[in-house]
């Protein structure tokens, strides 16, 4: 486990190691150097289905067992355990949280990390998304092979001054919670509420984004309507039966979608196709009777030896990132936050994003500290922790521990402080210059006390 919390998962690993955050793609560089140095590559594999191996072999061989021990807090011989048992354990399979990628750093890590199991000879041998990995017509269900015109998005993580702006004067919310989970809420929740902006939020339940709403149409939960889910990992996927019919007057995305083309007089004929006809369009006949007869389905999966690169390889040294502008390798960059706090935020077991709170009470209002850190600061168990940076300040509840190291803080992602202001307010919307990312797990801030215990 590689993690700088110990996290429920790190408690029960048989090597946890500690590193610094935004320090992933050093410690990659750790990693590969060991292997190479001690022959722990297959050479094999690495000339018939890689590109660009002498390149990365040369940036790996520049990170001594003494930079990369400074950049990551890791010890060369906890490094060297891991790289022992990764060669030795095979097949194996690097699982990439989807934390790592929400920081300043977060692609550069991603690409960093999924180029190890090259070293050791497998094929793929990391978990990221299969999101592209099934054999389906994706595209088809996202609308983008429907037109040749350029298709506008925005990103959600820099949306909030795009609202604040007033660039959009319609705005229809589905399936997210926005006023409480993307970053810089002080401009998301502004621009919901400007007099020239119509807000329509299509809802199960009143949340914090109904309430900024113009009008709420109320929506059926999943044990009200009929789907096919595709799992994050599994090849398997059936008919999802709905208990009840639909409570009120909730009616689902489809219904609704359709009678917005109706009353903007759309003419496409695939705006009103049967959901069926679709389905069948992206799944194939074969797969779609089988699951309208009630049967579970394999989906087909791309071949795992088949990469969507220039070269047709796994590529150490990238060159559509070079064609890009971007290093062809992946680089560590440095980090300034002297005298700044580093907050961190993951999800609870109990919860889904923001939902869930209904059942579970409210995600807890809380800071997880480290002990030297509370005593350098003159903290004490359950004060009130204020947390500062130019977008604003939150209040949250002092957890002492060493489940997070020197330097950082860590609280359950999303949910509102003590004041019911979202934890949110503080997290910059700034985006990763590869791919767009959010930088949520990069969040700077300055601590301060608020106060004694929350029950005197």
């Amino acid at each position: 486990m590689v993690d700088p919390r110990k996290t429920i998962t790190a408690e029960k690993a048989d090597l946890w190691v500690r590193l610094k955050p935004e320090t992933d793609v050093a410690f990659v560089y750790g990693v590969a150097r060991c292997l190479i140095k001690n022959g722990m590559v297959d050479h094999k594999f690495i000339g018939r289905w890689t590109y660009g191996f002498e390149e990365f072999r040369r940036e790996a061989l520049k990170w001594s067992p003494t930079r990369v021990e400074r950049y990551t807090g890791v010890g060369w011989e906890t490094i060297k355990k891991f790289c022992e048992m990764y060669w030795s354990l095979k097949p194996n399979l690097i699982m990439v949280g989807l934390g790592l990628q929400k920081s300043f750093c977060g692609a550069e890590a991603v690409r960093a990390v999924s180029l190890l199991p090259a070293l050791i000879g497998l094929h793929r041998g990391f978990y990221y998304s299969n999101n592209q990995g099934w054999n389906l017509n994706l595209k088809l269900l996202t609308g983008e092979s429907l037109t040749r015109k350029r298709i506008h998005t925005v990103s959600q993580v820099s949306l909030g001054k795009l609202l604040e702006k007033g660039e959009f004067k319609f705005v229809y919310i589905y399936n997210m919670n926005p006023a409480v989970s993307l970053p810089n809420q002080a401009s998301v929740r502004k621009g919901l509420l400007r007099e020239d902006v119509f807000v329509v939020v299509h809802e199960t339940h009143w949340t914090e984004t109904a309430k900024h709403a113009d009008v709420v149409l109320p929506a059926p939960t999943y044990l009200e309507k009929e789907d096919i889910v595709v799992s994050y990992s599994h090849p398997y996927t059936r008919k999802s039966l709905r208990a009840i019919k639909p409570l009120g007057e909730s009616k689902d995305e489809l219904w609704v979608s359709k009678q917005i083309a109706k009353k903007l007089k759309l003419k496409n004929r695939w705006l009103y196709e049967n959901p069926w006809k679709t389905i069948e369009k992206v799944l194939g006949k074969n797969l779609t009777e089988k699951i309208r007869g009630g049967k579970t389905v394999k989906i087909d999966v791309k071949p795992k030896k088949e990469y969507q690169t220039p070269s047709g390889k796994i590529e150490f040294y990238s060159r559509r990132a070079k064609k890009l502008g971007y290093n062809p390798l992946p680089i560590q960059p440095k980090t300034k936050r002297k005298n700044w706090f580093i907050l961190l935020s993951s999800s609870l077991p109990t919860y889904t994003h923001t939902q869930f709170q209904e059942v579970y009470g409210f995600i807890p209002p809380i800071a997880h500290i480290n002990p030297k850190d509370a005593e350098k600061h003159g903290i004490k168990n359950g004060d009130i922790l204020v947390l500062s940076n130019r977008l604003g300040k939150i209040r949250l509840k002092a957890i002492i521990t060493d489940k997070v190291p020197q330097g950082v803080l860590w609280t359950p992602k999303h949910g509102l402080d003590l004041n019911k202001k979202p934890k949110n307010l503080i997290t910059p919307d700034h985006t990763q210059k590869i791919g767009g990312g959010p930088i949520f797990n990069s969040t700077l801030v300055k601590i301060g006390c608020g106060g004694g215990d929350l029950n005197p």
